[in-house]
């Protein structure tokens, strides 16, 4: 099923059961022994910020166990590697489940972050109610009939409406009319993004049938998924009322009843709750538009979370500040993180024995044309750079699971002689790969002598930047007094 892919939204985190646990899953694997399986859930729709509910060793019999707590249904996401499979779970419940034969060496054949790779994970002796089997079988039959009928829903052309008159109709002859717990409300949403989607309602509309006069569910993830797209960018980017060079200046000076008061003249913000929870998302689009000062934009989001009567809001609004800070921590983190790695003759290097120096680091794989493109480029500029600048260093960090690849590669390939400078191998350390954002090869990363990385991406060697890098020491200019006297 398509909620059984990869993940697409989330539910809400309990933080204060975070020691106890009214979920569990008791797992066997194929031929997953001495791989780390890991359970992971969003604290929130709003920031999407990952958090490790478990984690546990496969042991040598294939076995694993896992637990967690929720107060409500809600999707988490077992991953293990660079594969993850989501689904969702209810209170109360112990799930069996078992892992087949698994192609681990896909991510070697194709991108996973690309085209993604879901891990066949199996439930076992699941109830015919139970809530994945009944989204499985709604998602089956909207997806089945969209292929089906695609040249009639398709949103780059003109959708038919009856065409989707007819795919309602079919999913209440077969599900009934949808109730007031989990499921009819997944239905409900899910069919009202699809109907929004493709234009057979206004923004108006939606709001007025599904948010105006309705609760607001912060725990269910596909009303949150249709209240955030609703009103993603109807705030930040200015409105008709309420031009950008106003909003930028009230957040600027930390101005939130202002703020709240004016965007309020909206139609479809005139509820105190909505508006205001409305207001998080377009603080959240705020924090990375160049428009508007981010301290501001923080101090805006502090007021909410100290001063809201709305407890949801001010734990969304906490959120999103730990957000920002963690992400701020982890930048300056890098700086003191080691990568302690094998070399070519399995002998553990530390990169803070190159601290003082510029270290250009190449993600790569051995037998990808791409990387062995750029590791030329590299090994033709290596000698000059070398000689001219004593404080830069390449490395290269070889990322096939077999160790011996690489050793091939620079011990028994004709260029092996070529690529004269550090090699090492990730040996299984995927955790390494994600803190920099390795998701395609080659992927450069420059540390600065201090440890610390320079730029979100890093150019390549092809773009020329080796030429001229932020070590390469500028040319003094000469005055008007030094050609004088020349």
């Amino acid at each position: 099923m398509a909620a059984a892919a990869m993940v697409c939204a989330a539910g809400t985190a309990q933080i204060g059961h975070r020691g106890s646990a009214n979920v569990t899953f008791a797992g066997e694997a194929a031929d997953a022994a001495g791989k780390r399986v890991e359970l992971y859930s969003y604290d929130d729709m709003l920031t999407m910020r990952e958090v490790l509910e478990d984690s546990a060793r496969i042991d040598s019999a294939g076995r694993f166990a896992l637990s967690c707590y929720t107060n409500y249904p809600r999707l988490v996401y077992v991953q293990i590697e660079s594969y993850t499979q989501s689904f969702f779970i209810e209170p109360g419940r112990d799930y069996r489940v078992y892992l087949p034969e698994f192609d681990w060496t896909v991510d070697e054949r194709q991108n996973v972050f690309l085209a993604p790779v879901a891990l066949p994970l199996e439930f076992l002796d699941l109830p015919a109610d139970e809530l994945n089997l009944r989204i499985g079988a709604f998602e089956h039959l909207v997806d089945s009939f969209v292929v089906a009928n695609r040249v009639h829903l398709d949103p780059r052309f003109k959708p038919l409406r009856t065409t989707f008159d007819t795919l309602a109709g079919l999913v209440r002859s077969r599900f009934g009319a949808p109730g007031d717990d989990f499921f009819g409300r997944y239905v409900t949403y899910t069919m009202a993004q699809m109907q929004y989607d493709m234009r057979f309602a206004s923004r108006k509309g939606m709001v007025s049938r599904y948010i105006a006069d309705e609760p607001v569910r912060y725990h269910d993830e596909q009303y949150m998924r249709l209240f955030l797209g609703l009103y993603a960018n109807s705030i930040s980017h200015g409105t008709r009322r309420v031009p950008l060079e106003r909003l930028v200046a009230w957040v600027a000076a930390a101005d939130v009843d202002t703020y709240l008061d004016s965007i309020g003249l909206d139609p479809l913000l005139r509820n105190g709750q909505v508006r205001e929870l409305a207001a998080l998302e377009a603080l959240k689009e705020s924090y990375y538009m160049p428009d508007y000062d981010r301290d501001g934009v923080k101090a805006m989001v502090g007021g909410i979370a100290s001063r809201s009567r709305f407890d949801e809001h001010r734990r969304l609004a906490g959120n999103l500040l730990r957000m920002w800070d963690v992400a701020a921590a982890d930048s300056a983190a890098e700086a003191e993180a080691h990568i302690v790695l094998p070399d070519v003759d399995r002998r553990m290097v530390d990169l803070d024995s190159l601290r003082g120096k510029w270290l250009y680091i190449a993600f790569v794989r051995s037998g990808d044309p791409y990387s062995l493109a750029e590791l030329e480029t590299m090994a033709h500029f290596r000698d000059s750079i070398y000689a001219s600048q004593h404080d830069v260093e390449f490395v290269s960090v070889c990322c096939d699971r077999e160790f011996q690849k690489m050793y091939h590669l620079l011990r028994n390939s004709r260029r092996g002689h070529r690529y004269n400078w550090l090699w090492l191998h990730f040996d299984g350390d995927y955790r390494l790969l994600e803190r920099y954002d390795v998701v395609s090869y080659p992927t450069f990363v420059l540390l600065d002598p201090e440890g610390r990385r320079v730029y979100e991406m890093t150019p390549s060697p092809a773009t020329g930047f080796l030429l001229h890098g932020p070590w390469v020491k500028p040319e003094p200019q000469e005055t008007e007094k030094d050609i004088f006297l020349r």
